[in-house]
């Protein structure tokens, strides 16, 4: 995949810029009026504050700082960024659709698996993509002849490779590229360069061999250990836990209260009434940070965490719920499906109830709530997103409901578009009773 990301979605820069080996446009309108490209390159860095660390390195300007840009980081730009700052910038549309279809090829090439279709439609969708590129840029000219370079042809061969090899994340180059990075500064010689890089490999097996042989991984173990502190589990929660700051039940509004009463009656299949009674206030805590396990994200409350200037925001989620498809028909019987929602976490509840048989509870129980404010979305035209021009109503869920963070890039009156990595491995599953 490195040919995409280091070569092919180089070009396409290029020839947008006017900058590809003193090319011109021939009948075609793909380069960008003077000062679109400056914009891009400013949006692409500034949409760096609102994606999370985990996503990716912060974004840095496509235009004035090109050596930043790795293939990890084009890859990034041309699955999440490129389709919305690129939005509406072309004179004819055809060519933001072209990127597009580029795009959607390497998110279905990234896939952990395949079917036999996947394969088939990358196939497919390469080789239209390549003779929509010879018309748009080429354009049969044999002056245009080195817009064709081998790179092209080679996404000719990418469905091949799979069948015949693995799928692309199990073949490509980044681990070597990464391997290769930590040899480079070992590299003191020039006469003798593989003496250099033989003897750092050998000092660095050496360790290796002798925690495997003697079992001393912790005690040789000189990376620095990270301690969680003071930190909140439960088990009846064995996938999250909860990092300071910590407040007092004091510190919680009645506005959120009243939130909690609607969530934890919906949950009893209770009245509100009911549940103020047995809720006491005092049994309620706040905690500004919660971590999903299990390699997954770390999200903080906003009301706890506040977004320093040099920070990326690490607030915005996605959760899933349980909705009533029928919940407008009365007389239709109730038929739940699993639904994604976005939105900003704004705080994290620890409840404590006491037992009770009104409620069906017999033992004390203690339930991890977020306060959510949800996100409006609606479509970003055909590109596959959602965008989101306002905050909606605010709701308590459980924490189970919480997935993972989410990125935004502002999208000028379109507001915010959601950047969502989800995938099978990360969405809930609700099991139903038998």
């Amino acid at each position: 995949m490195h040919l995409l990301f280091e070569n092919v979605i180089k070009n396409l820069v290029l020839l947008w810029t006017g900058k590809y080996k003193e090319l011109d446009e021939g009948s075609g309108e793909y380069e960008f009026p003077k000062g679109v490209w400056e914009a891009i390159g400013a949006a692409t860095a500034a949409s760096g504050s609102d994606i999370p660390g985990i996503f990716a390195a912060r974004p840095p300007d496509v235009l004035a700082d090109k050596i930043a840009f790795t293939a990890d980081t084009w890859s990034f730009w041309l699955l999440y960024i490129g389709p919305v700052v690129l939005h509406n910038r072309f004179r004819r549309p055809i060519y933001y659709n072209h990127f597009m279809k580029l795009s959607r090829l390497v998110h279905l090439c990234l896939q952990f698996e395949y079917t036999q279709k996947d394969i088939q439609d990358i196939r497919l969708g390469f080789s239209s993509w390549v003779e929509e590129y010879e018309k748009l840029y080429y354009q049969n000219l044999p002056s245009h002849l080195s817009a064709c370079p081998l790179t092209i042809h080679g996404l000719l061969h990418i469905a091949d490779s799979i069948e015949q090899i693995a799928p692309v994340w199990a073949s490509w180059a980044f681990p070597t590229e990464r391997f290769c990075g930590q040899l480079q500064p070992a590299i003191k010689s020039r006469r003798y360069p593989f003496a250099n890089i033989d003897n750092y490999i050998s000092a660095n097996a050496q360790p290796s061999h002798i925690k495997i042989l003697y079992g001393l991984e912790d005690d040789l173990n000189l990376k620095r250990k990270t301690t969680l502190g003071t930190h909140f589990a439960h088990p009846d929660y064995p996938t999250c836990i909860l990092l300071p700051p910590r407040r007092p039940a004091s510190t919680v509004t009645q506005f959120w209260t009243d939130k909690i009463c609607v969530a934890l009656a919906t949950r009893y299949n209770t009245s509100i009434q009911t549940i103020r009674k047995y809720l006491s206030t005092d049994n309620i805590e706040r905690w500004g940070k919660v971590r999903r396990l299990n390699g997954g994200d770390s999200m903080n409350a906003s009301s706890l965490v506040p977004i320093a200037e040099d920070r990326r925001d690490a607030t915005f989620i996605r959760y899933e719920l349980l909705v009533d498809r029928n919940a407008r028909s009365r007389k239709k019987r109730s038929e739940f499906t699993l639904q994604a929602f976005y939105g900003q976490l704004q705080h994290i509840f620890v409840v404590t109830l006491k037992s009770t048989l009104v409620l069906g509870i017999d033992i004390d129980t203690t339930l991890i709530l977020a306060g959510i404010q949800r996100a409006e979305m609606k479509n970003f035209y055909s590109t596959g997103l959602f965008s989101s021009t306002k905050m909606g109503l605010s709701e308590v869920v459980d924490m189970t409901s919480v997935q993972c963070l989410i990125g935004r890039i502002k999208a000028g009156t379109h507001g915010w578009v959601v950047l969502d990595r989800t995938g099978v491995q990360q969405w809930a599953m609700h099991v139903t009773d038998t």
